[in-house]
């Protein structure tokens, strides 16, 4: 019996050891091509195959990021397109979450609201950014507004599909045993959907991200919307891909907090 247990161990770690090793792999090969993009692009710039005006280079990138992080624009801009961001997709998710609750516990509101979530969700929002912020002024308000409208559609499908996909034979146990709706909502339907919804929060870290810089595309004198259209407007494509790598990167610091945070939750979840 000890043998079994130590060998079952042993497998255990070596099952544990490998998925270390593949994780590694993975995220070695992502480096190097990464690298191997950039130093192709430099080479190929350098040597004059690509126009260095139409398409910049690695090197000019740099050189103008230095100078935008030295006089500190660079950070303003960040904190700008950063604070829109998380306050448009903080809103667009809770408010859809709360929307879809209200679904799943009214069926009547549900079968009223179809259509009209249906023609919604059909709509080009990003079309719209210009009625929206007339609507709503050519602030903050207005860019806000087109990030949780491109979500917040998007959120309340998402998360009333897996409202209602949750197994039915457990809301009936529950309901034999004189639990309201309330209880069923906290104890089940949540809990069994937190997954899901993280994945709803990493989605609309994106779709947040869209609303935002069409916004600043329009009216905004500040973000990284602003710069990258800036760039295209007086033809410096340097500025356009410093734009779209800062970009780039705060987006995926955001999805990684994402990632930790779901992380965190599971783990704490598991240790309970």
């Amino acid at each position: 019996m000890h043998k079994t247990k130590q060998v079952a161990k042993e497998t255990y770690a070596g099952y544990l050891k490998a998925k270390a090793q593949a994780k590694r792999k993975i995220f070695i090969w992502q480096i190097v091509l990464l690298v191997g993009f950039i130093a192709l692009w430099e080479i190929l710039a350098r040597c004059g195959i690509l126009n260095t005006f139409l398409f910049s280079s690695p090197s000019d990138i740099w050189d103008l990021f230095k100078s935008y992080v030295v006089d500190g624009s660079l950070f303003k801009h960040i904190l700008t397109s950063v604070s829109e961001t998380v306050l448009g997709f903080t809103i667009g998710t809770i408010t859809g979450v709360i929307i879809a609750i209200i679904l799943w516990w009214s069926e009547t509101v549900a079968k009223i609201l179809d259509p009209t979530l249906v023609v919604l969700n059909a709509l080009p929002k990003t079309a719209l950014a210009p009625i929206l912020i007339v609507w709503t002024g050519a602030g903050i308000s207005g860019i806000v507004l087109t990030a949780v409208t491109i979500s917040i559609v998007t959120t309340i499908l998402s998360a009333y599909n897996y409202f209602l996909n949750v197994d039915e034979e457990k809301i009936k146990m529950l309901q034999s045993f004189g639990a309201t709706g309330g209880q069923i909502l906290r104890k089940l339907i949540l809990p069994a959907n937190l997954g899901n919804l993280i994945n709803i929060i990493k989605i609309n870290i994106g779709l947040a991200w869209v609303g935002v810089i069409v916004g600043e595309f329009i009216v905004s004198r500040n973000g990284l919307g602003y710069l990258i259209v800036y760039g295209g407007q007086v033809f410096r494509l340097d500025l356009v891909m410093m734009g779209v790598v800062v970009l780039a990167l705060c987006a995926f610091l955001m999805y990684m907090l994402v990632g930790w945070f779901e992380k965190w939750l599971m783990k704490k979840r598991v240790t309970k």
